[in-house]
């Protein structure tokens, strides 16, 4: 009978131990980049390297704009879902205005917080550059 304890204790410190060798190396093996998740963290880089209207701003405006200034219902008269009415609306100087919340223009988005900080740069590095359609 001592034998058949022994054994049984044996074989569950056995899993037990497994148990704890799987879960250390699945749990070391996490990794996040700091910058990646959390760009607005203060010191936080933001990459306006290589901005280009169909990887980034396209992108944005999908998400942040093209819901209100679509071709269907272009509230205010500006589209931003095209790069045609986007590009009208950065070349007259409005758009930056709106999406910046400055003077002289409705601030964008309406009734909302302006955009964080590092897509107002990314869009800004992109107009910079002449608002090309790349």
């Amino acid at each position: 009978m001592a034998t058949l304890a022994t054994r049984n204790s044996a074989s569950l410190l056995t899993r037990i131990a497994g148990f704890v060798f799987i879960t250390l190396m699945v749990t070391s093996c996490y990794y996040d980049n700091e910058e990646y998740l959390y760009p607005e963290l203060p010191g936080g880089e933001c990459d306006t390297t290589g901005v280009t209207y169909s990887g980034v701003v396209s992108p944005l405006m999908a998400s942040n704009c093209n819901g209100c200034h679509s071709p269907a219902a272009p509230s205010g008269g500006v589209v931003t879902s095209t790069y045609e009415g986007l590009k009208t609306a950065v070349n007259n100087g409005s758009f930056r205005k709106a999406i910046n919340h400055e003077t002289g223009a409705s601030p964008m988005p309406k009734n909302g917080n302006k955009l964080p900080d590092c897509d107002l740069k990314k869009i800004d590095a992109w107009i910079n550059q002449g608002a090309p359609q790349n």
